[in-house]
């Protein structure tokens, strides 16, 4: 009899095993966080600041066409070399003058029936510029126009340092969530008893508008002139509220 229990036993542990081993291996879930009493609400809400930009940027470049490879590379570096002294005459800082783009291209002639020939060589070089002082950015435009910059775009104008306008609308979303929040209570005759959970979905930081084509004559008498304007900082927060 005691052997028969002993064995009987050791049966049912060992059928135990393997359950336990596939309850291990089963993916664990988190489920959402809900309160155990109580209404649950999920508001969305956006909050919104304004800035003026104080950053702006722009791809300035110049563009030579020669007969001859050398000859191209060689009139390009000379005027791209009058466009980074205009610029460091104009105060922008080495660190914000980054090159962006490099280019040798053969150009061609196309004729029926004929294989394409070669006519001249196009060298490019491109810098990406960042102006801090938004004010000057025009003045700047009109010097690299005529020191010999024939490709302009820009300006992009953007914030340069948000985390204090992101602050200001994240708690001007979370304001909006508690107004709703009150009215949809109040609505179903309960009343807002805490916030359960707050998650950031999205936020908006006034990136910078479609570039717009800057370049002019350089004789022209009227310089070029940006207007910064404001742009709108946003955050999106979904927050759950416990209502009793």
């Amino acid at each position: 009899m005691k052997t028969a229990s002993f064995l009987t036993i050791l049966a049912s542990a060992t059928a135990i095993l393997p359950a336990a081993a596939n309850a291990q291996a089963a993916p664990t879930t988190v489920e959402p966080m809900v309160p155990a009493a109580g209404t649950v609400l999920d508001v969305t809400a956006e909050g919104r600041t304004t800035r003026v930009p104080d950053l702006a940027t722009i791809r300035a470049g110049v563009v030579s066409q020669s007969p001859t490879a050398a000859a191209a590379l060689t009139d390009n570096a000379q005027r791209m070399a009058k466009v980074l002294d205009a610029l460091k005459r104009a105060g922008v800082a080495p660190r914000d003058v980054a090159t962006s783009n490099v280019q040798l291209s053969p150009q061609y002639r196309y004729a029926d029936n004929q294989p394409p020939v070669i006519t001249g060589y196009q060298a490019t070089n491109t810098v990406s510029i960042r102006f801090r002082d938004v004010a000057k950015s025009g003045m700047i435009l009109d010097a690299l126009v005529a020191q010999g910059a024939n490709q302009i775009d820009g300006p992009n104008l953007t914030i340069d340092k948000p985390d204090a306008a992101l602050d200001e609308a994240r708690t001007d979303a979370i304001a909006q969530a508690k107004r709703r929040a009150d009215l949809y209570a109040k609505a179903a005759g309960l009343r807002v008893s805490r916030i359960v959970s707050i998650a950031e979905s999205g936020q908006d930081t006034g990136g910078p508008a479609q570039p717009m084509f800057m370049a002019r004559a350089a004789m022209a008498k009227d310089s070029t002139q940006i207007a910064p304007g404001e742009k709108d900082v946003t955050v999106t927060l979904s927050v759950r509220f416990l209502l009793n």
